[in-house]
């Protein structure tokens, strides 16, 4: 596998597409912070890290609406791959709707949104959108 973090953001798709209430995806400390991320920002329900082999995995539990059952997360954008890597400065940070969605930044103080990146003034590599 050459992009573990686009096989993650497709798992998680396919599971919301799938309408699945729990999602399993190999572990890796990238993945765990990109969890944590759309944990605090009340895009997933929950999740839990399951040390077993060498790796681990991680179970995700998806958020859905009681009403629609429609999922919180509506889109998940890998942008920086592996061939062709996206940076950006704190200056010209990525608006994700207007605002009303978050770009996750792997940057050098750690993995965290585009709203945080930009208070802290530091850039990093784009690696997703959530919306």
């Amino acid at each position: 596998m050459t992009d573990p973090i686009a096989d993650y953001l497709t798992r998680l798709r396919n599971a919301i597409q799938a309408k699945h209430r729990v999602v399993e995806c190999p572990a890796s400390n990238l993945k765990k912070e990109i969890t944590k991320i759309l944990f605090e920002k009340g895009y997933i329900l929950n999740y839990k890290f399951v040390e077993d082999g060498p790796q681990g995995t991680i179970k995700v539990a998806l958020k859905y609406d009681e009403q629609t059952r429609q999922n919180a997360i509506k889109k998940l954008v890998r942008i920086s791959t592996p061939g062709m890597r996206k940076y950006t400065g704190y200056k010209d940070m990525p608006r994700v709707i207007n605002g009303l969605g978050i770009a996750i930044i792997s940057t050098s103080k750690g993995v965290m949104t585009n709203k945080e990146a930009a208070d802290l003034k530091i850039g990093g590599e784009v690696l997703c959108y959530v919306y």
